[in-house]
Parts: C-alpha cells; sequence; structure tokens
C-alpha cells in the first residue's frame, strides 16, 4: 500500500475549522483507493507567533520538505495587526513560498451551475464561468529589493517596494501558463501593465517569446485594468490567465464574485519539489470560532493535492463530484445560502461531502 506524507498547517481563524475536513476527505479517499496517509501537523502564522515567537514554528520547513504535499489553513488577523513587520502572521506564509520555491499559484474559479444565484453579478454574466487564475508567486512586489520605511528628521517618511523580475522568473510561470492552458481549452490571456511599466514590457517580450512553443495555444495580451473589468463584464471571455504577482492576488480575489463566495475557491502553489494547497478566503475572524464557515475551497484544495502532487486523477475527480453532488441536493453553508434556506454548519458540510466520497468508492 502507497503511503503519502502529508504536512497539515491550519494556522489561525478559521483555517483551523476547514483544514480538519479537507482532511477527513482526504482520510475518506485513501480508504476507497488503498493507500495509506500520514498527517503531520505544524504551526504557523499567529498561531506559531504565540507559541513560538516567529511566524514559522522550528521545523516547520523542515515538516514540509519531508512531505509529498502540504495542506495549508489561512493566517493572520487582528490580534497581530500590531507585531513588527518582518514577523507578521504572512511572513509565514511567504517564507514557505520562497523557501520552498513555489512559484506558480494556480487558482481555479468555476461557477457551479446550482451557485449561479449566490454571485452578486447577473446570472447572464456569471453563467459558464470556468477560468483558472495563474500567479507568479515569489518575484514582483512582494520580494523585490530595495524595500522598506526610511524615516525623516522632520516626522516625514519614504515608504519603497520595488517589482522586480528576472527574465528567468518570467519564462517558467509563462511556460506554467501555457503548459496548464493546454490541458484546458488552449487560451491564455497574459495580464500585465506594458503601457507604463517596464517590468511589465520585459514580460510581455518573454511571454510573446516562449508563445512560439506552444503553437496549439492562442495567446493574447491584456492590460491589467481592462482585464479586472472584463473580470465582471464578460468573465466566460478568459480560459487560463498568467500574470505577476500583485495583479494576480487582486485579480483572483475579484475573481470569487464569480464563484459565489470566496469559500468555494481553492488554489495550488507549485514550482519546488512540494506543493502546497490551499483556500484563498482568509481567516476570516469576523465568523471564526463559529462553525459556520465554508469548508468546500479547503476540500476542493485537497482535490488540487490528489491532482497535482499526487497523480491521483481519478480520486480528485471523486473528490469534486462529490462536492457537486452535494451542491446539487441543495446544501448550503451561510455564504452562499438563499435566503429561507438553513444552512450547513462546517462540520455537517464535510460529513456530507465525506459520506458522498465514500458513497463512490
Amino acid at each position: 500500500m502507497a503511503t503519502y506524507r502529508i504536512a497539515v498547517l491550519p494556522g489561525d481563524g478559521i483555517g483551523q475549522e476547514v483544514t480538519p475536513e479537507a482532511v477527513r476527505v482526504l482520510k475518506a479517499v485513501g480508504k476507497g483507493a488503498g493507500v495509506s496517509f500520514e498527517f503531520e501537523e505544524a504551526l504557523v502564522g499567529g498561531a506559531a507567533i504565540d507559541a513560538t515567537g516567529a511566524p514559522l514554528a522550528p521545523g516547520a520547513l523542515a515538516l514540509c520538505r519531508r512531505a509529498h504535499a502540504i495542506l495549508f489553513g489561512a493566517v493572520g488577523g487582528p490580534k497581530w495587526e500590531g507585531v513588527a513587520h518582518e514577523v507578521r502572521p504572512e511572513r509565514g506564509l511567504l517564507a514557505l513560498r520562497k523557501e520552498l520555491d513555489l512559484y506558480a499559484n494556480l487558482r481555479p474559479a468555476k461557477c457551479f451551475p446550482m451557485l449561479v444565484d449566490a454571485s452578486p453579478l447577473k446570472r447572464s454574466v456569471v453563467e459558464g464561468t470556468d477560468l483558472m487564475v495563474i500567479r507568479e508567486l515569489t518575484g514582483g512586489l512582494y520580494f523585490g529589493e530595495p524595500r522598506g520605511v526610511e524615516r525623516f528628521a522632520d516626522g516625514g517618511a519614504r515608504a519603497v517596494n520595488t517589482m522586480a523580475y528576472t527574465s528567468r522568473e518570467i519564462e517558467r510561470i509563462a511556460r506554467t501558463g501555457f503548459e496548464v492552458a493546454r490541458k484546458r481549452r488552449k487560451r491564455l490571456a497574459s495580464v500585465d501593465k506594458a503601457n507604463v511599466l517596464v517590468v511589465s514590457q520585459l514580460w510581455r517580450e518573454v511571454v510573446t517569446r516562449v508563445a512560439g512553443d506552444y503553437p496549439d495555444v492562442t495567446l493574447e495580451h491584456v492590460l491589467v485594468d481592462n482585464c479586472a473589468m472584463a473580470l465582471v463584464q464578460r468573465p466566460t471571455q478568459f480560459d487560463t490567465l498568467v500574470t505577476e504577482n500583485t495583479f494576480g492576488d487582486i485579480l483572483s480575489d475579484e475573481a470569487a464574485i464569480l464563484a459565489g463566495s470566496m469559500g468555494m475557491l481553492p488554489s495550488a502553489s507549485l514550482g519546488g519539489a512540494v506543493g502546497l494547497y490551499e483556500p484563498v478566503h482568509g481567516t476570516a475572524p469576523d465568523i471564526a470560532g463559529r462553525g459556520i464557515a465554508n469548508p468546500i475551497a479547503a476540500i476542493l484544495s485537497a482535490a488540487m493535492l490528489l491532482r497535482y502532487s499526487l497523480d491521483m486523477q481519478q480520486e480528485a475527480d471523486r473528490v469534486e463530484r462529490a462536492v457537486q453532488r452535494v451542491l446539487e441536493q441543495g446544501h448550503r453553508t451561510a455564504d452562499i445560502a438563499a435566503a429561507g434556506v438553513r444552512p450547513a454548519g462546517t462540520r455537517e458540510m464535510g460529513d456530507l461531502i465525506v459520506r458522498e466520497v465514500e458513497a463512490q468508492g
């Protein structure tokens, strides 16, 4: 029997509530597929700060390096807003991305037919939406040097962040974009700001060159402001999008309204030897501890883990079908429930999906 080691980092807020549901789903998959999962937890984010004084607990990085894949929750919250920038909860996640060379973030945004009315946008706009945002994850404004704050004697200050990319960094994320597009509908939109930013001009130059190796994929260049507008006007025009770190962060969050809720959006961070899988919804401190968070994004992140890190395509399909069947049966958590519908709690939704996975086994 094959055994896979999964590092589990629930983090903070609702990350601690939804991650266990994803673990339960993976256990159900293992029973049906005849494989074994070994789960080992580590502290990250605010939980790690409270316990160890650092946003990534000692030994957590080594644990992740030994694992076949990482299941991640969310980090941050009001409790830690006053800590120094270099030890903020988010630094734990950024450190993992950098140390594990997780340069490609895949964020699918799919509008399930039964959730069309959960989106604030018109049915005619969101119906049929099925796109993938690929965000470069280890370069750009979030990591560029120099950065920092300079304080002046007169009480003023100057803050600097640097957007920087090498041609190598652009090429490898572009190739990821083309490879993913090739497995989807063979259309890739490269998003930049080449009319203003020198970095984007290099981005466009490199992506155009790489396109020559993928003649079967249609490439389109889109300015980021136009893309942001098009996502809420006609999202079905997009299949796969690839973009730099900051633009990808903003656009993938914007895409959340297409799926009806941030609680429906999974993600995969790939590139190095081990992939990291996390819901994109954050810690949601306003509902943390109440047992009402939507676990579907975490569960769909587990499906991506099966698909991309373990090459268990049929099992990934099984999890995705289980989610769809539960939604078809009318079950909803509070974030996607229509008025008058009794919402399911986090654990109840997990129970329903686990049962559907087991029924398919």
